[in-house]
């Protein structure tokens, strides 16, 4: 079972000291548990928009195991819209801040606007998930200079659009390609370490989400841990014909347990309980 490492310039729960940086080390498959403070979210769009039960439910998943809980204020379903600054940072500074000083959990927030991302961070987040992939110099610095990692999303396109007519040569290596460059410069540039994300279904049609599960040793077989999340997606639905995306859970744990054995690091999930019973099984039964 491969060992995976993140690297902070700050103190995180559970990470060791080493001297210039700390260091998060876990073994496997670990689990990131999704808090949406949003009111349209493709599956529970309104659920946790109140800060007080984003709060709550963010507690939940970390008691069900989660190793990273992973706060949003904006939606990126297809067919979505950015939200104002402003209201970002209403929405998930103050859910941040709690979470941060409540739990012994790793926070992420879940933006591509910089400055929500700087915000976050001085209320307590401990890395950034940009579904942009840190395509913004002006994100990259703030990651840099907070001294914090970041998860780099593959992306063809944007919400409001990228699910009409994607388009790859070979994917796999299209994405992979991407991923490993805007790494490296991430690297360069100072941010201390980075993970990276194959983006399923974000400007990927079903037969290109499932090409990149197919082939994520080609990800997971680099230097960088691979965070991957299939939770609910169009692509379970239109494999397993399940309409209402919180019906999707079981699908979502099959791809899920399918990236596991391919060494993915971090499974991004609404089902915090599920996937932790689930992997639980999967690493007796492997060894």
């Amino acid at each position: 079972m491969r060992t995976h490492q993140l690297r902070f310039k700050q103190p995180v729960p559970g990470a060791r000291d080493c001297g210039a940086y700390v260091q998060l080390d876990w073994s496997g498959t670990a689990v990131m548990g999704i808090v949406n403070v949003t009111p349209d979210s493709f599956s529970d769009g309104g659920s946790y928009l109140d800060t007080d039960k984003a709060v709550a439910h963010g507690k939940y998943l970390a008691d069900q195991g989660a190793l990273v809980i992973d706060v949003g204020g904006e939606s990126t379903r297809p067919g979505s819209h950015p939200v104002e600054l402003a209201e970002e940072l209403n929405r998930v500074v103050p859910v941040v801040e709690r979470l941060a000083a409540d739990t012994d959990v790793i926070v992420s927030i879940d933006t591509s606007k910089p400055d929500v991302a700087r915000q976050a961070l001085e209320a307590g987040a401990h890395l950034v998930n940009d579904v942009t992939g840190l395509a913004d110099p002006d994100m990259v610095a703030v990651v840099a200079d907070a001294g914090v990692p970041a998860v780099i999303m593959h992306m063809q396109g944007v919400p409001a659009t990228m699910h009409l007519r994607p388009s790859y040569g070979d994917v796999v290596e299209d994405v992979a390609g991407l991923l490993e460059q805007r790494a490296a410069q991430a690297l360069a540039a100072g941010v201390p370490s980075v993970m990276v994300d194959p983006g399923l279904g974000f400007g990927k049609n079903r037969a290109h989400s499932v090409q990149l599960l197919r082939g994520l040793e080609r990800l997971t077989g680099g230097p960088f841990p691979v965070v991957l999340g299939a939770s609910r997606k169009g692509f379970i639905g239109a494999v397993t014909g399940e309409s209402e995306p919180a019906k999707r859970d079981p699908g979502s744990l099959a791809a899920h347990l399918f990236a596991a054995s391919k060494g993915v690091a971090l499974i991004r999930t609404h089902d915090v309980a599920g996937h932790i019973q689930g992997l639980a099984m999967w690493k007796e039964l492997h060894g």
